[in-house]
């Protein structure tokens, strides 16, 4: 009987002494570890472009473009008109570009009624989405930060370094100042372009000489945009380019201007002297703004970002360097949109 006693007692320790080893901590009893991939934990980086009637291609480029160079997890804001996005929508899923990213967003033109005077040097750049980097917090609401392109654009780095650009504290927005690449100068002059604030605002009236802006001011494009929207929504961006606008309405104040910026005119007077600035390497334009202006072929190769700015865009003929443009394009599904070349 002893022995038996003995025998239950050691039985006894022994599983005490094994319940202590492998006791469960209690802070992890009847709870789910939600453990996300490593996708769903990447940051979203959220691009907006615009698709508009007639240039879809160029969106389409665009987006391919940036798609093929980058690992990171883009989400794509493709904003257009009612009658324009069942089209971009269809060449998206019709194509290899299905697996991206995406959200159609529709721009609703009634917000600029009274915004816009009808006698701008440069009719084209009177189209609704035109102004659409104007309303990115209505359009873009869930980002802290966030990438606005314009469509005639190809990037050919890694969207993720964009992404990263530093904003200073207080700034709302970060540009490429247009007298920051020593190697686009002579472009520049030699076609004439502008990049100063005075083609861009008509120094003639009392409104824009009040804003104390010396003429000779390097202007910005605005056609590459990294904004962080809390300070944007902060600073009434957009009231206050809403304000210029209706006052260029009522007193011409930039409609007539030599550099035509219909939306980089308001945007030179409200950030003036507060933005940041982008690597130059990440905005290389003026390629769409004569058909006999050439860069050459090794600076192109090492510019992030190629810009189309100018009447002379890759889809069309005349233009230059349009076999970077073309490397990314895909052919419209649909058929409806073709691309215009000498032999077409």
């Amino acid at each position: 009987v002893n022995q038996i006693l003995l025998l239950l007692l050691v039985l006894t320790v022994c599983a005490i002494l094994y319940n202590k080893v492998h006791q469960v901590p209690s802070a992890l009893k009847n709870e789910t570890v939600d453990l996300e991939s490593p996708e769903e934990m990447e940051e979203e980086i959220p691009v907006v472009i615009c698709a508009a009637a007639g240039r879809m291609g160029a969106a389409v480029a665009a987006i391919s473009s940036i798609y093929s160079n980058t690992e990171a997890n883009v989400l794509f804001y493709i904003v257009g008109l009612k009658t324009t996005i069942p089209h971009i929508r269809r060449w998206i899923e019709n194509s290899k570009l299905k697996e991206i990213k995406f959200k159609v967003v529709e721009f609703n033109p009634m917000v600029l009624k009274g915004k816009i005077r009808q006698d701008a040097s440069r009719p084209e750049l009177l189209q609704p989405l035109n102004f659409v980097r104007f309303y990115l917090p209505l359009l873009i609401q869930k980002h802290e930060k966030v990438i606005y392109l314009d469509d005639d654009i190809i990037v050919q780095g890694d969207i993720q370094e964009l992404y990263d650009t530093k904003l200073a504290p207080g700034h709302a927005a970060a540009f490429s100042d247009d007298c920051d690449l020593p190697s686009t100068h002579e472009m520049v002059r030699s076609v004439g372009m502008q990049n100063t604030y005075m083609g861009f605002l008509d120094y003639r009236k009392q409104a824009i000489r009040d804003l104390g802006i010396s003429p000779s001011t390097c202007s910005f494009n605005p056609g590459v945009i990294v904004a962080n929207m809390t300070e944007w929504k902060h600073q009434r961006i957009t009231k206050q380019l809403e304000k210029w606008m209706q006052r260029n309405v009522e007193e011409n104040l930039y409609s007539s201007t030599l550099g035509g910026g219909v939306a980089t005119s308001p945007m030179l007077i409200v950030f003036h002297g507060k933005y940041s600035t982008i690597n130059p390497m990440w905005h290389i334009r003026h390629l769409g703004w004569s058909p006999d202006a050439h860069y050459s072929e090794h600076f192109l190769q090492e510019a992030k970002l190629l810009h189309w700015n100018g009447r002379y865009k890759p889809w069309d003929y005349p233009s230059v360097h349009t076999d970077l443009w073309e490397n990314w394009f895909i052919p419209d599904p649909s058929g409806k949109f073709k691309l215009i070349r000498p032999d077409s």
